[in-house]
């Protein structure tokens, strides 16, 4: 069925309006600080999506096999394409050490079952790295069967960020900084840690806290206490220490992080498949979660030149306020995106062509803008949602909790002082799963695999380092991870071009070079 696109509508109008009034075609004056950058850099565009592992969206590229009703959305790859360690090239499309072999799922199949991606199952899947325990946590998918965990797609389904691959940068070493599901992921992203969280509702449900505890390293999915919107019948945590966000603070920058259906906590949209989906889900609300950075009853910005800046929207703002800071040429130095829950690309809910709507016009909308010349857009995920991947990245966390399992129950290593001002943080075995990550903008390399292992962190150690931040400390990973520099050709750059893709097929609308 047609799947409401309310965000195109609004930013065509948005666009149409800046455009005959002058807001586009000139630059903005900036404050000292966001122009004193180390890179020509001056707006990261974070897309932060939901529950993919490399090997399911990435596990053939760049060879992909027609649909079943013989449909071609990827054409053929170019010829300079890098090897990436993909399932192809490392041999386990057949064979494979699951006892079944992966499989191709088809587009016509875009809505699955969400697969069994918990911290202690998550680990027990790794098996000490033989990878070959996925099948004991498969969703069993009415379509898939029951080793629907070892599927995965090519690029005539995702087609996007299969030609977003071919004509910018992307990594086959990133992973997520920790085993578990989503909050974990989002608390990696924006603080490099886990740690400290702390039960504030007295609703104990297992598996939120690192040992059954009632504070410590989160490894479940609480909602953030305070959040108007969060469930009182789940458990509610709040962090403790500082994230990014406090960082771009300190220093006067303007940044925000911006969800789909943040202004209406009940608003619903319907996915492909014709299922009406909750479009906020707090267990996702980034910084949410800290009291510093919290917009606990969801108020809008003062006003639209107010975005991005500190007012009574504290920096978190409904996804369409994006559009308005695009449109009147207002882009925050730093923005974090959450889709509106039936375009995340989450298994169970969304799906990798509502997901590739989403992306697509996001990028599009940044790529007609001036700031385009100045602007790297990250694609990153939370979790793998337990999806079959081969590559085992470095255990950088020890843990030995009773939710650890990656080698015999309760030992991911021995702890050790991940901070000598903050002691042991047991609970945060990493790293995780293999993830995808892309760069696109006019600075990155082209058709550009990036081996170094990076995991969620490296993207606030690459805005510390882009802005001259201090790191969070406390234990965060931004102190030990893996660079994103790879990633750019600050030497011959930018490309003048745009790659405008269609939001239905992901092919390549046109191209500028």
């Amino acid at each position: 069925m047609e799947t409401p696109k309310p965000n195109r509508i609004a930013l065509a109008a948005l666009l149409v309006t800046a455009v005959s009034s002058g807001l586009l075609l000139s630059t903005p004056a900036r404050s000292d600080s966001e122009s004193s950058t180390r890179t020509p850099i001056k707006h990261i565009v974070v897309i932060f999506q939901e529950n993919v592992s490399f090997d399911h969206y990435f596990g053939t590229y760049p060879h992909a096999k027609p649909n079943t009703d013989g449909t071609r959305y990827f054409g053929n790859p170019k010829e300079d394409t890098p090897r990436p360690n993909t399932l192809l090239s490392a041999g386990l499309l057949t064979n494979n050490p699951n006892g079944q072999n992966p499989f191709r799922i088809d587009r016509s199949v875009p809505v699955t079952c969400d697969q069994d991606h918990g911290y202690s199952d998550e680990q027990f899947a790794f098996h000490g790295g033989l990878m070959d325990r996925f099948l004991t946590h498969s969703c069993n998918d009415a379509i898939l069967g029951p080793n629907s965990t070892l599927g995965y797609y090519d690029g005539n389904t995702v087609t996007a960020l299969w030609n977003y691959a071919q004509h910018y940068a992307m990594s086959d070493n990133s992973f997520g900084t920790s085993f578990g599901p989503s909050t974990p992921g989002l608390l990696n992203l924006v603080a490099g840690t886990t740690y400290m969280g702390t039960i504030t509702n007295n609703i104990l449900t297992s598996g939120n806290i690192a040992n059954g505890g009632t504070s410590g390293a989160v490894i479940g999915d609480p909602d953030p206490a305070g959040d108007k919107c969060s469930d009182p019948k789940r458990t509610q945590i709040t962090m403790s220490g500082e994230n990014i966000g406090d960082r771009l603070n300190s220093a006067g920058l303007t940044w925000g992080a911006f969800m789909g259906g943040f202004d209406n906590c009940a608003a619903t949209h319907n996915n492909v498949a014709g299922a009406s989906v909750v479009d906020y889900i707090p267990h996702h609300a980034f910084f949410q979660y800290w009291k510093s950075t919290q917009n606990a009853q969801h108020l809008p910005p003062s006003s639209d030149a107010a975005i991005g800046k500190l007012d009574q929207a504290n920096h978190q703002y409904d996804l369409h306020r994006f559009y308005t800071a695009i449109a009147h040429h207002n882009l925050p130095a730093v923005s974090f995106l959450k889709a509106r829950a039936f375009q995340d690309g989450h298994a169970g809910y969304s799906d990798p062509l509502d997901e590739q709507m989403f992306v697509v016009d996001v990028i599009n909308a940044l790529m007609h803008s001036p700031e385009w010349r100045e602007t790297a857009v990250i694609v990153a995920y939370d979790d793998s949602d337990g999806w079959y991947d081969h590559v085992m990245g470095p255990i950088v966390f020890q843990s030995n909790v009773l939710d650890d399992q990656l080698l015999p129950p309760g030992n991911c290593g021995q702890p050790k002082a991940n901070d000598p001002a903050s002691g042991t943080q047991n609970g945060r075995c990493g790293y995780g799963p293999r993830l995808p990550l892309l760069l696109i903008s006019p600075w990155a390399r082209t058709n550009y695999i990036d081996h170094q292992v990076t995991d969620q962190s490296s993207i606030i150690r690459f805005v510390e380092h882009n802005w001259n931040l201090q790191p969070i400390g406390g234990g965060s990973a931004d102190a030990v991870a893996g660079s994103l520099n790879g990633f750019f050709d600050f030497d011959h750059g930018p490309r003048a071009g745009r790659l405008i893709l269609d939001d239905r097929t992901g092919q390549i609308a046109s191209f500028d070079q």
